[in-house]
């Protein structure tokens, strides 16, 4: 369980990227591996400029829930503070929601997962 103002989230995608990370939360972070079953992998184009300059990239990984024990995901928990939180979220924009989701260790974490469109402050309870 993570420690009272810090938030577990799963990544798999450009928030891996030290060169984002420190854009982004102002710091580089180190990553326990972990997977997510029942997601798969897919890619989409990024609208907002802005995410493309910190990222270097116009095309983006996203998941999808299957709920195929078969499907899994490959990626790292970041243990990130309330206010890096809330910079994950203005990164990630409409093009991802934020979900709590259960990792194959048996931990509980944030990811950022696709919709439609969307507030990313989706509620845990």
């Amino acid at each position: 369980m993570a420690a009272s103002g810090e938030n577990l989230v799963f990544s798999y995608g450009t928030l891996l990227d030290p060169d984002v990370q420190r854009a982004v939360f102002g710091r580089a972070l180190d990553g326990e591996d972990d997977v997510l079953v029942g997601y798969t992998i897919d890619y989409i184009d990024v609208p907002d400029p802005r995410v493309f300059e910190l990222s270097g990239k116009s095309v983006h990984p996203i998941i999808r829930p299957t709920g195929n024990a078969l499907d899994k995901v490959v990626g790292k928990v970041l243990r990130l503070t309330d206010e890096e939180l809330d910079a994950g979220d203005d990164y990630e924009q409409s093009m991802y929601r934020r979900a709590a989701v259960a990792l194959a260790s048996g931990r509980t974490a944030w990811v950022y997962i696709s919709t439609p469109e969307g507030d990313l402050r989706d509620s845990a309870d």
